[in-house]
């Protein structure tokens, strides 16, 4: 597989199958060929796996080269025997790449429970190159997928500078910071608190607005490495290419969730705040009964209403100061005529559903990303492991 999407100055990979999940990569490396500024944000489970406590470590100085990642095995709840297992796969890795451990993240995603086959992953290791090639970020994208049904990748510039991210995930989905895996790589030249800055201000708005089925992974982690080989960059500049690019990944991870037939946006206004619009947000992207509805294009706006008013300790979100729209059709307060449900759900059989809410208490805003609950998500989910 060659690469079409741009790649960042200095950066150098590989990939490759140790046997996981066979025929396809189930591996890869990217590292930089210079000191870089890195910010990364990890998951919160209380189970998080020895891979994420590893990268926290590595990334805690604002300073690393690049990241690992196997996919189809998590790697968690492994004891003693998994944590050995992640350092040697973090200080071999390094060691091919020439630089140090503690300069390299780690990722696992895929089933819970299971260890690393490690003289599989030996035998892989034993045979990467003296010198890593340019690094081929869509191989990457697509090494590291697990029931994904395509690569992730998304890219940008910035002045001179190129900006690439790389994501996977498609269930297991509410992050509790930032996303299931995502990776972002530039040459641009930023200084590390300003970059961190940036960084969790565009997290916040993009992978922490998205629910496949409101559950957190063990493995959730996110990073965005710059090495400066492209010169300086305007700061607002970099921000909307970050968000731009972050925002599209997480377009594609919505609309690929397991089973999914439909992205489906849901954006709340008029909250008092903007962490009251997230709340009320992901309350409706989250409901079960709401994505079953857009999964039949049917306009059942009470569905809505119970979702907002599930929200029970926002005493200010009154009804009759609430309006609920599909697409641009008002259905509530408006007046149900067969004409207006008929038009709600032709919205509704498109690929792309939006659901807006207007809460009429003050200018907070908030927009959540998800998907359609379909037979598929439990056919998936059902035979995960199997």
């Amino acid at each position: 597989m060659s690469s079409n999407t741009p790649v960042p100055a200095g950066f150098r990979g590989v990939a490759g199958n140790i046997g996981i999940k066979d025929p396809n990569d189930d591996f890869f490396a990217v590292v930089s060929e210079v000191p870089a500024h890195v910010s990364a944000v990890f998951t919160r489970s209380r189970f998080a796996g020895p891979s994420v406590l590893l990268s926290r470590r590595a990334a805690a100085d604002g300073r690393a080269r690049g990241v690992t990642v196997i996919a189809r095995n998590a790697n968690v709840a492994t004891g003693g025997t998994g944590d050995e297992n992640a350092r040697e796969l973090q200080e071999r890795v390094a060691e091919a790449a020439g630089v140090g451990s503690d300069e390299i993240l780690v990722a696992s995603t895929g089933v819970i429970g299971r260890p690393y086959p490690m003289d599989k992953v030996r035998a892989h290791l034993d045979a990467l190159p003296e010198e890593f090639p340019p690094a081929d970020l869509d191989r990457a994208a697509a090494a590291m997928m697990t029931t994904d049904t395509h690569p992730k990748i998304a890219s940008a510039k910035v002045g001179n500078a190129t900006l690439t991210g790389i994501a996977k995930g498609v269930g297991m989905i509410e992050p509790d910071m930032a996303t299931m895996l995502a990776w972002f790589f530039t040459d641009a030249d930023i200084e590390q608190p300003l970059l961190d800055e940036v960084f969790r201000r565009v997290v916040d708005r993009t992978f922490n607005a998205l629910s496949i089925d409101g559950d957190t992974s063990t493995s959730d982690s996110a990073a965005i490495f710059a090495n400066g080989l492209a010169g300086a960059v305007d700061t607002a500049g970099f921000e909307a290419a970050l968000f731009e690019v972050a925002l599209a990944l997480v377009r594609m991870i919505a609309s690929d969730g397991e089973g999914a037939s439909k992205l489906l946006e849901v954006r709340v206004t008029g909250a008092r705040d903007d962490l009251q619009a997230k709340r009320v947000a992901k309350a409706i992207v989250n409901s079960p009964l709401v994505k079953t509805a857009v999964h039949g294009a049917d306009p059942n706006w009470g569905r809505v209403a119970m979702a907002v008013g599930k929200c029970s300790e926002e005493t200010d979100i009154l009804p009759e100061r609430t309006r609920i729209l599909f697409g641009d059709v008002e259905t509530y307060p408006a007046e149900n005529t067969d004409e207006v449900l008929a038009r709600a759900a032709e919205h509704m059989k498109g690929d792309e559903v939006v659901i807006s809410v207007d809460l009429g208490v003050s200018e907070g805003v908030f927009t959540a990303y998800g998907c359609d609950l379909t037979e598929g998500y439990i056919r998936i989910n059902a035979d995960y492991t199997t």
